[in-house]
């Protein structure tokens, strides 16, 4: 039952945000705060029960909610950064305008991916999967100019078009399962194939193209450059650090809890899996270094590290399932606070582009400071989180038998490293050492402590998960385990 609250309350009060038309911004704040506490108190609940709820059933499909190590870390991570987030955008949302929405469309989108989170069945984790997808489209068009709702149409088209292919899994793996449930090893009943087995490999090759559309892996990533600079800086940072985990989620309880990773190992569909993400790793890197507007090359970035993620999932070994996990935490942390540094840029100083940075360091320490740890991790620099991930996904592809593709993992993510450190270094180090013709006399423009709080405490998880990895590994290689 818990599991059914931690959804609703966010949806149905998010629904009622813009009924209550707020004319006090602190009444808005205690609002969302508490919804935000309310649904992290039953998720709790839930989590401590651990008992499945059926939600419904409809013929002879079971909508039914539940928790295991998975959903407790992926959950977790979410409400930690929706909190910060909306911590900060109580201040940076007033320059745009049309608060109540922007917070309505953030809690009905949080109760959609706690719903991924807690699916039990590809069923009901594909409801919840497109429910996320509807709600997070107005956070993108939110200032309502004419390349925000081309941005907007172009996010709602392909996720439509990558959902349409997730749900050709979902019908294979609902005929061909001896059990609906995520179970795992899989539950696909191979002889029941018969001659159909190619066919059927097609279809979970499609499906995890569809899913993986949300977490902008090649050919399904455009929409992800596209959306971030047009969409407010706290859009950006849930849809990159967040959102596009819903994605993650989707493609580990296909290959793992339903298709099982003994029927894909040594096919052409893990193969050409590998090679797709390894194409988005180098393309992303190689478009953010090359991207002079900051939000548009921290969107880049995003298409990389996500696939950082899948190369590790595709290796379909505990290793690389572990190190995607821990890549998760990373990614979120880190890129969560990038973006919400630009919007806090943005808010005090108007400036988007990262040639006008220079000095920016000594204007906001604080939030660059932030900023600098975050890319730190990006880069994988120890002990930051990034570097721990990084290391496991290597292992990972030297120890899965891949030939050749085993081998250019880790050489594409090394080269990608130092591709991350050329795009973001230079920022921290113009943004703090600006030269001589820089004017010092310039006053501090600080951003409101409400905004730049949640930026360091983002970068200081991003260095407590490298400082203290002991437990995150021990915790995930539980959940890692039981996968197999």
């Amino acid at each position: 039952m818990f599991y059914l609250l931690a959804i609703l309350i966010p949806l149905i009060l998010g629904a009622l945000t813009p009924i209550w038309k707020f004319e006090k911004g602190k009444a808005r704040v205690v609002y969302v705060l508490t919804s935000l506490g309310l649904t992290a108190v039953s998720a709790g609940l839930g989590l401590a029960s651990g008992e499945d709820f059926l939600l419904a059933r409809l013929g002879g499909v079971t909508l039914l909610l539940g928790a295991d190590g998975l959903s407790c870390f992926f959950a977790s991570l979410i409400l930690l950064a929706w909190i910060l987030t909306a911590i900060f955008t109580f201040r940076y949302i007033a320059h745009t305008g049309g608060d109540d929405r922007f917070f309505a469309f953030l809690l009905l989108t949080l109760g959609g991916l706690l719903g991924v989170c807690f699916a039990r069945n590809m069923v009901t984790l594909y409801l919840f999967f497109a429910c996320a997808t509807l709600f997070s489209m107005p956070l993108v068009l939110h200032e309502g100019t004419k390349e925000s709702i081309a941005a907007a149409l172009k996010y709602l088209f392909y996720s439509v078009g990558g959902a349409f292919l997730g749900l050709l899994g979902v019908f294979a793996v609902y005929h061909y399962s001896t059990d609906h449930e995520f179970v795992p090893g899989g539950t696909l009943d191979v002889s029941a194939l018969g001659d159909g087995k190619n066919l059927f490999l097609v279809m979970i090759f499609l499906a995890v193209i569809g899913f993986a559309t949300k977490a902008g892996m090649f050919p399904m990533h455009a929409w992800l450059p596209t959306a971030h600079p047009v969409a407010p800086a706290s859009a950006s940072a849930v849809l990159s650090g967040v959102i596009t985990k819903a994605g993650v989620i989707a493609v580990i309880r296909l290959v793992y809890y339903t298709v099982g990773i003994e029927f894909l190992k040594g096919t052409w569909v893990q193969t050409t899996w590998i090679i797709l993400a390894l194409v988005t790793v180098f393309m992303g890197s190689m478009m953010a270094y090359h991207e002079k507007l900051l939000k548009k090359r921290l969107a880049y970035s995003t298409v990389s590290n996500l696939s950082y993620i899948l190369a590790g999932l595709f290796t379909l070994t505990p290793e690389g399932l572990l190190g995607a996990l821990l890549h998760v935490a990373a990614h979120l942390t880190a890129k969560t606070a990038l973006f919400l540094t630009a919007g806090a840029i943005i808010y005090k100083t108007g400036k988007t582009k990262v040639d006008e940075l220079t000095g920016i360091g000594k204007e906001m320490p604080a939030a660059m400071w932030g900023f600098t740890f975050a890319s730190l991790s990006l880069v994988g620099i120890p002990p930051m989180a990034g570097f721990i991930s990084k290391w496991h996904l290597a292992s990972a592809a030297l120890g899965a038998e891949l030939g050749v593709l085993g081998v250019m993992i880790p050489v594409i993510l090394l080269v990608s490293a130092l591709l991350t450190a050329g795009y973001l270094l230079p920022i921290v180090i113009h943004g703090f050492f600006p030269g001589k013709d820089y004017d010092y006399s310039r006053p501090k423009t600080e951003a409101p402590a409400s905004m730049t709080a949640p930026i360091l405490i983002l970068a200081a998880l991003a260095l407590g998960f490298g400082l203290a990895a002991s437990p995150l590994v021990s915790f995930l290689a539980s959940a890692v385990t039981s996968a197999f």
